[in-house]
């Protein structure tokens, strides 16, 4: 799951083109959210896994001790049985033991990624992370260096959108302070 995700990415960010930067970061976000989910069925497996095993070491020392008890009343047949019987919870009980191990192993390699991923993410949403184009990193050398900031259909949008994110606020704003006069004038 998390091999597949990773190649994604990979081939993602070796990939060009001017949108870059705004598709990895998309993808990015796309892939932690793959991730969490794939996360959250691993940790429900563990727990399923868990819980299976507790069922049959509580069965294991059912036939265990219908073992004794038959042994002390002298029946031979029932002990013989109940050996059998505590003989495949033991072995069912490890096999489950060893699929717990390794789902622990694979909830903490999981969580590893995750966390990787929520790195790269954070990064690419500030322009730092390795989804970071060489155009974006051009661009920021220019500004630093004393040029005019980037001109041309990227700065119209980003105008455009803090002017949609600011409308948004206000009307937000508005929203509030009109439930806020409804409320005092129930008063």
């Amino acid at each position: 799951m998390f091999e597949s995700l990773r190649d994604r990415l990979d081939a993602l960010l070796r990939s060009g083109g001017p949108a870059e930067g705004r598709a990895a970061t998309s993808a990015l976000e796309s892939a932690l959210v793959e991730a969490r989910a794939a996360l959250m069925g691993l940790r429900e497996a563990r727990e399923v896994t868990t819980a299976a095993l507790e069922a049959e070491r509580r069965a294991l020392a059912d036939a265990e001790r219908r073992g004794g008890l038959a042994a002390g009343a002298g029946d031979a047949e029932t002990v013989r049985v109940a050996q059998e019987f505590a003989g495949r919870h033991r072995e069912r009980a490890g096999v489950l033991e060893r699929k717990l191990a390794v789902q622990a192993d694979e909830v903490a390699m999981a969580e590893r990624e995750v966390a990787e991923l929520t790195a790269m993410w954070r990064g690419a949403q500030v322009g730092t992370g390795r989804a970071e184009t060489s155009l974006d990193a051009a661009w920021r050398a220019l500004e630093s260096a004393g040029m005019p900031g980037r001109v041309g259909p990227d700065a119209e949008a980003e105008r455009l959108r803090q002017e949609v994110d600011r409308a948004a606020r206000e009307a937000a704003v508005e929203a509030q302070l009109a439930e806020l006069k409804r409320r005092m004038g129930k008063r």
